[in-house]
């Protein structure tokens, strides 16, 4: 325990000696080792990472990487959408105009001769001014409206894709190459080691470090920041947190144009790997299964996305054996997970019973003498655990 040294201050020739309160509590040691939970936390994150990049080594079936490289991109976009939904509060049923708008900037300039990489600048500027033309003046909103307004823009970008002869009209955007780099392809394939990989594996690993890797760390770091905070004081109490002095428009918009730039990412994923997009990806029922693989994971927790937004992508094809009744199962199952469980799957206030965390902390006068010496008969190995 540290204490703060007695200030002293002159008024008018009178010195005054200023002492600050004792402390009521003696801070503890934090928990270290394997069982702390944030390290815990990040071993099983990265085992998992490892995990996925040997999937090709364990199955290399094009039915296997397809489903995986959607998987992933699915987790980016979940990502994004937690940032609006999960860290702000902020109910948005039209996302996938994002997602939208990612796809057909990278489709149309891809398809007019320019590398899909050096689309991502484009993309990036495309997807925040997206953001800041329907987040300016609507953001001020709450609740219903606001889910009503972007329930609105989801669909007016769609209508816009479906009406323009740039975007292709109906018949949408086909032909999109993959990645490629001063003249060498993803579909060129890539032997290293003596192991062939092909376009597809090298664009299910693309989508790996970016959904899986890039995407998870950003928004993590984003959510336990001072951004972060300032997101979930606004979504607890909107009212209380500009009393507390946050700007909570500003906030709101750069939640809203944060989610914007990663669903405009996953849309060049979802453009390379299906090589062709059309109006009829991007209805409403895709931006509701969005939203509802971050309810069913846990608002606001990165591991409960994650597990949401693979139960939603994977679920219908474990079910295809069902064929027709696979949706009712689906939502049957939906239902009842509602029912027993509506916290979600890993909600951001789970805590793991076998992890230690920091010990609860006691009186300063607890296990010291008179004199402020450590007594000797006191067993302090939960403070230095």
């Amino acid at each position: 325990m540290t204490t703060r040294a007695p200030e002293t201050r002159s008024v008018r020739g009178l010195t005054y000696r200023i002492e600050p309160p004792a402390p009521t509590r003696v801070r503890p040691a934090p928990a270290r080792g394997l069982r702390e939970p944030r390290r815990f936390m990040s071993l099983v994150g990265g085992l998992l990472l490892l995990l996925a990049l040997a999937l090709p080594f364990i199955n290399a079936s094009p039915y296997i990487i397809s489903i995986g490289t959607s998987a992933f991109i699915y987790i980016m976009l979940a990502m994004g959408l937690n940032i609006v939904v999960g860290y702000a509060g902020l109910l948005d049923l039209g996302y996938y105009a994002f997602f939208a708008v990612g796809a057909y900037t990278s489709g149309v300039l891809a398809t007019n001769d320019m590398p899909l990489v050096f689309t991502i600048p484009f993309v990036i500027v495309a997807c925040i001014g997206a953001g800041l033309i329907i987040g300016g003046p609507t953001l001020r909103l709450r609740s219903d409206y606001l889910a009503i307004v972007t329930l609105g823009f989801g669909e007016i970008i769609r209508l816009t894709a479906n009406n323009l002869e740039l975007t292709g009209g109906p018949s949408g955007i086909s032909g999109i190459p993959t990645f490629a780099f001063f003249g060498w392809s993803f579909r060129d394939g890539l032997d290293l080691f003596g192991i062939h990989f092909n376009g597809k594996i090298l664009l299910y690993y693309t989508a790996v470090l970016a959904g899986g890797a890039f995407a998870v760390l950003a928004v993590s770091r984003l959510g336990r920041g001072r951004l972060g905070r300032a997101w979930r004081a606004i979504k607890d109490d909107e009212d209380a947190a500009e009393a507390m002095g946050i700007n909570t428009y500003l906030a709101k918009l750069a939640a809203y144009v944060m989610g914007a730039i990663f669903g405009g990412l996953a849309g060049i994923l979802m453009a390379a790997h299906q090589t062709a997009i059309s109006p009829t990806s991007f209805v409403f029922l895709n931006s509701a299964l969005l939203l509802m693989a971050v309810v069913l994971g846990g608002m606001g927790s990165t591991p409960g996305v994650i597990i949401g937004a693979l139960v939603i992508s994977l679920a219908p094809e474990l079910l295809r054996d069902f064929s027709s009744w696979r949706y009712l199962i689906f939502g049957v199952l939906l239902v009842l997970m509602m029912l027993f469980r509506p916290q979600g799957l890993w909600p951001s206030t789970a805590v793991l019973p076998f992890l230690r965390f920091r010990a609860r902390g006691r009186s300063p006068r607890e296990g010291f003498t008179d004199h402020g010496e450590p007594s000797e008969n006191v067993d302090r190995s939960e403070e230095l655990a």
